[in-house]
């Protein structure tokens, strides 16, 4: 692993991450149906990886055909527990939730992903870091407060659904040890967004595509964009640098997500979101700067265990 590239790949996503969130949240309102929505914006980022993954799979097929069974239940695996599921339910759950509840309920993200990564990928934490996980997570409270936070259905959903990632990020983590970064994301979104599709058909949908108004149709474009950068620098980062770290940096992005908010939104900077800018802030430079002194943060594990 090269922890360096990781943490600028990690970085890069964060900044993804922010502003996909902001115009996600006006984009699933706008468009009105969560599974249309997530539909067309992940079939939109399947069809550009499946160009691009394409290209890189016919220049060097042995990315395709190196591929074992474990790698492939492990693709699959990713693309339903990353790639179709879990964004249903976080849209729908954001569709019908205060955007504080749900930017709160997300960033437990780093826990759920630490509490796996311990026993499966053997990542180590050390008090610093646990307490840097604290101040990171303390410092989403200041913007929208801890009164903000309630558990409906809503909050259900998107709580599952930041579950699942944080598995996801396991299965990704070891598949990445012997899958190419793209071929992962591209199954990943390939087969998710298909699985998406169906649900669509399934659930008669189809005929609510048709009626798109031109700007509903430019959110969704805008939103596509946002998640292709963001898986192909996300799975990137995960590839070099440790599951627990990479989660905890993209925290940063709801920095962006909350100045997007204040500029367009609310049109106010005001103290609570410069307190949190310096808490999260902090919160990451503590949990990256101990994670540089652990050696051996990560140890090999056998792929086959996952």
């Amino acid at each position: 692993m090269n922890f360096q590239r990781g943490i600028k790949y990690a970085l890069i996503t964060s900044v993804f991450s922010g502003f996909a969130i902001f115009f996600n949240g006006i984009a699933v309102r706008t468009v009105g149906d969560p599974l249309v929505f997530t539909t067309l914006k992940n079939l939109g980022v399947g069809m550009i990886l499946a160009v691009l993954v394409g290209i890189k799979i016919f220049r060097n097929r042995t990315l395709f055909t190196s591929l074992s069974s474990h790698d492939w239940l492990r693709l699959f695996l990713i693309a339903f527990i990353g790639g179709s599921l879990p964004f249903y339910l976080f849209f729908k759950g954001l569709s019908i939730t205060p955007a504080a509840s749900g930017a709160i309920i997300h960033k437990t993200l780093i826990f759920w992903v630490a509490l796996w990564a311990i026993p499966f990928l053997h990542e180590k934490l050390t008090i610093r870091q646990v307490l840097a996980l604290g101040l990171v997570f303390g410092s989403s409270f200041i913007v929208g407060g801890i009164t903000s936070l309630s558990f409906g259905t809503g909050e259900m959903m998107i709580l599952a659904a930041t579950i699942l990632w944080a598995v996801e990020n396991i299965i990704a983590k070891v598949t990445l040890r012997t899958v190419d970064a793209d071929v992962v994301v591209g199954a990943r979104m390939i087969f998710g967004s298909l699985l998406l599709f169906a649900a669509t058909i399934l659930t008669g949908r189809m005929s609510l595509i048709s009626q798109l108004t031109p700007g509903q149709w430019g959110l969704t474009l805008t939103s596509i964009a946002f998640l292709t950068g963001y898986v192909m620098s996300w799975y990137r980062a995960l590839r070099e640098a440790p599951a627990t770290l990479v989660a905890t940096v993209l925290t940063l992005g709801a920095l962006i997500t909350n100045v997007l908010s204040a500029v367009f939104i609310t049109h106010s900077v005001g103290a609570q979101l410069i307190y949190q800018t310096i808490l999260m802030t902090a919160g990451v430079w503590f949990f990256w700067t101990a994670s540089k002194k652990i050696p051996n943060y990560t140890f090999n594990v056998k792929s086959d265990h996952i």
